[in-house]
């Protein structure tokens, strides 16, 4: 029998709340930020954009609250109330320079745009084979790859993005199918969507004869 001189002692064992730990924190919940739907920045940010106008008026009709928090008289006087009246002429006349600017850009993006054309050519290749092209959609913020692949999906073919003989980006279909791109657009569906028919011509291309 061993002596107890030679025993170790025993050390208790840890109660089950040390094993377990501190309790956990509460959750953060996310912070909620408001962006303008005119501009996509958060509200006090709108001023260094280029349309601080159409901003003001967004935020006055949908959220009056942070409208008198950042652009009522007070809020105003308070902002400029460090500036000379120098400095707060430029400002103004800047802001409005900025704006004028961004809305003739966008004037003549529209004009651009409305005055593009959609030229869908159905090509006979033989007597009995056609294929379709399709130029003009990049003008209208079409991204070409994902029409190709929407052409392909939709008629069950070949379909893919070449580079014409006037150096010009455009889809090539297999097979006539003019007829019913036009109606896709005219139906605005999937990344057609937003494109004018009037704005849409359909052009035949007939095979030449040889000698001619």
């Amino acid at each position: 029998m061993p002596s107890k001189k030679n025993q170790t002692p025993t050390t208790p064992a840890p109660a089950a709340e040390e094993l377990a730990g501190p309790p956990s924190p509460d959750p953060v919940p996310p912070i909620q930020v408001l962006y303008c739907a005119v501009c996509s920045f958060p509200p006090e940010y709108c001023e260094f954009g280029s349309s601080l106008t159409r901003c003001k008026e967004w935020l006055k009709e949908n959220h009056e609250n942070l409208y008198d928090k950042y652009y009522s008289q007070d809020a105003l006087t308070s902002k400029v109330g460090t500036l000379s009246l120098e400095a707060q002429v430029k400002l103004e006349k800047d802001t409005a320079k900025k704006e004028a600017k961004a809305e003739a850009k966008a004037d003549a993006a529209l004009k651009k745009k409305l005055a593009s054309q959609v030229v869908i050519k159905r090509i006979e290749r033989n007597k009995r084979k056609h294929v379709t092209s399709v130029s003009g959609l990049e003008a209208f913020g079409v991204d070409l790859k994902k029409a190709a692949k929407q052409f392909s999906s939709k008629f069950a073919t070949g379909s893919s993005v070449t580079r014409n003989l006037q150096g010009q980006d455009e889809i090539v279909v297999q097979g006539d199918v003019s007829d019913e791109i036009v109606e896709m657009i005219h139906d605005g569906v999937g990344v057609l969507k937003g494109i004018p028919v009037d704005n849409v011509e359909v052009v035949e291309e007939k095979k030449k004869k040889g000698g001619d």
